[in-house]
């Protein structure tokens, strides 16, 4: 009796644990991406293959925008943000992590030799573990990078960049639960003092990008448009200045 009752117990907490993570698997999926953004143009050369998303201006251009997605989220779901900032004559890359993972895969500008070209100025951006392993990697590539932005991440916690002299931007929303503005200036001292920090209010953790619900997440009070159009204005005027 007591084997039987242990029994049930085990599979229906192994049910539960494939169930949510099936739903936290499908809720991380990107929604709402149009096809048009997968398409090249007169303005934007498009590439997918097996590690990135690339947008190459079809003009000629001198600034890369390195992009890393938040950690179980397809990226996918950063498409639209991406397109837009390279439509202002950026080179994009999109990178895709292993097991969407950025922790696994934030080496992979190096590994992929995207930093290679010592005529252009390369910004390395991520949301959320994007952004964590965004600034691990220029924690251990300091020279590689020469300009650094952190989209809804409390980090860096566990280590310093409080010594670097690259310009570095944080941007974070008033309504985000998953780093929440409190957590965010706690570790406020971990970044040079000459970081650029800039509120979105109204914005919360999942409408920096194009997928569902964030577990821990926050209601916006401003539509994904209207946060994905401030985030962007910001960027473009981050990376071009």
């Amino acid at each position: 009796m007591q084997w039987t009752f242990f029994k049930v117990i085990k599979i229906i907490w192994v049910s539960a644990g494939i169930l949510f993570t099936t739903w936290l698997f499908y809720s991380m999926q990107a929604k709402g991406v149009s096809s048009t953004y997968l398409q090249s143009d007169d303005l934007i050369a498009f590439e997918d293959n097996d590690d990135f998303y690339a947008f190459t201006p079809t003009t000629t251009y001198d600034k890369v925008f390195i992009f890393y997605p938040g950690a179980l989220v397809q990226p996918k779901a950063y498409i639209p943000l991406c397109r837009k900032i390279a439509e202002k004559n950026i080179k994009v890359y999109l990178i895709k992590m292993p097991w969407r993972l950025a922790i696994k895969g934030y080496k992979k500008p190096l590994d992929l030799g995207i930093l290679s070209d010592s005529t252009k100025t390369y910004i390395l951006a991520g949301h959320s573990q994007g952004a964590k392993m965004a600034a691990q990697f220029v924690f251990e590539n300091k020279k590689a990078i020469h300009k650094l932005v952190l989209i809804a991440s409390t980090h860096p916690r566990d280590i310093s960049l409080a010594d670097m002299s690259i310009p570095i931007l944080k941007i974070y929303g008033s309504h985000d639960g998953v780093a929440d503005e409190t957590s965010i200036m706690d570790n406020k001292s971990k970044l040079p003092e000459s970081t650029k920090f800039v509120r979105i209010d109204g914005a919360n953790h999942a409408q920096f990008g194009y997928y569902g619900y964030q577990l821990g997440d926050n209601t916006a009070t401003i539509s994904r448009e209207e946060q994905q159009a401030e985030t962007v204005k910001n960027l473009v005027s981050f990376i071009t200045q």
